[in-house]
Order: structure tokens, then sequence, then C-alpha cells
């Protein structure tokens, strides 16, 4: 059921695939801060990114005109197909990557892909993961008290309680969908996977890293735990 005036709001908002949104400028803007912090890096970097898609960095390759010593490797619960020689594709549980030997990575890098894995106890095992893995790390949430909720667009969403988040889902197009999901029982599994943190869960899950909050309208749209490098520290972001 389309409603009247949303699927603008989305488009310019939230919609990653518009160029223009609110969304995809600020994910430039923090690409630039990840690109900063990796700067005096020895080449090449081998960056693991939980959650990715080749999408993401096939655009950020050709937009910045990254030159050919990033090498990505993605994690994700299913494999993607992959067109870059830069990039790989394998699968695995963010909560348990043990496939992976400690300090493997340069970089563990992960955009809004924690809020995803389970409960507080699913992120912290991710968060641990993070840790082990890389020698440094980018890790990117959306703030839980933001009020536009990220996934479904709509305000305050985050907290009504599931079933009135299940109904509106169940009948309404929202966010990145087309059409509202089908089946209620899906769509209460839905908006229950996604667990959105505050700064200070946040902060706890990475107590020995810096916090950098990124802002829209003087409100902390998302935060970026990482781990600073050759005295770089990254600032707010300006309002888009």
């Amino acid at each position: 059921m389309p409603v009247q005036g949303y699927d603008m709001f989305y488009k310019t908002f939230v919609d990653n695939k518009n160029e223009i949104s609110v969304a995809n400028k600020l994910r430039r803007q923090r690409f630039r801060i990840f690109l900063d912090m990796i700067e005096g890096l020895d080449r090449p970097i081998q960056i693991l990114d939980i959650g990715g898609r080749p999408g993401f960095w096939e655009m950020m390759f050709s937009e910045f005109d990254i030159k050919d010593d990033l090498f990505i490797t993605l994690v994700n619960i299913e494999k993607h197909n992959i067109s870059s020689t830069n990039i790989q594709s394998v699968t695995g549980d963010a909560r348990d990557l043990s496939q992976f030997a400690d300090q493997q990575s340069d970089i563990v890098f992960s955009n809004s892909t924690i809020e995803h894995v389970g409960d507080y106890d699913d992120q912290h095992r991710m968060a641990q993961e993070v840790k082990r893995l890389g020698k440094r790390y980018f890790i990117q949430t959306p703030n839980k008290f933001f009020p536009i909720e990220p996934h479904f667009a709509f305000p305050l969403f985050q907290f009504l309680p599931v079933s009135m988040r299940a109904w509106l889902a169940h009948n309404f197009a929202m966010g990145w969908r087309t059409n509202p999901i089908e089946d209620y029982q899906a769509a209460v599994d839905e908006v229950s996977s996604i667990r959105l943190l505050s700064q200070n869960e946040f902060q706890h899950l990475f107590p020995e890293s810096n916090i950098y909050q990124e802002k829209y309208l003087g409100l902390n749209k998302s935060f970026v735990a990482y781990t600073q490098t050759a005295n770089y520290r990254a600032t707010n972001l300006v309002n888009v």
C-alpha cells in the first residue's frame, strides 16, 4: 500500500541508490575519513569487510580514484559475485570467524552490520571477533536515538512494540522494500532481527576505541568506532 509522499521522503533521505540522498552524502564523507585514517599505512592494505557489498567498494574505488593497493575480503552469510580483482567474497558468521587467523587483516571494516547480528551478547561476540582479526578497525552503526529508523525509514519506528512494527511492515512498503512483507510472521522476524545501539552500548563494545559521531541537523545519526592511526583523530562530520 503506497503512502503519499513517503516514496519521495525515502529517496531523499535514506535511498543508497540515490546519489544525492542524505544517506549517500554521509556515507561519502565517512569514507573520506576512512581514507584519511589509512593514508600513512604501508601498502598493500588487506581489509576484511564484515557484511559489506561489492557495489559499495566498486563505487568508492571509482569515485575516489583509489589505487590498486587495497584488497578487500567481504564476509557475508551468502557469497557475492565479484567482478573486481581487488575484491573477494567468502561466507561466514560475524559472531564466529574462526576461519581467519588472529590479526590477519590490516583493518576490519564494517558498515551498518553489527545491529543485524542478534542480541547484545551476539553483538559483543562480533566486537570480539573484530578486535581479534584486525590490527585496526573502522566499525559504523546507526544511532538508536536518531528519530528516523534507517532500515524502515519511519519516525521512531524502533521504539514501537514489535507487534505494531510488524503490522506496519506487513501492510506498507517501507524503506527499500517495494512491497509490504507478505507474511505477518516474516514481518515479525524481520523487525525483530534489528537491534540498534546507543552510544553508551557501542562504546561498551569497543571501550578502547575512539567514537566518532556522524551528525545530521545537529543530531547524532550514526557512530563509528575506530582505532587511531598516526595521530589521526576524526572530527564530527558537518551537516549535509
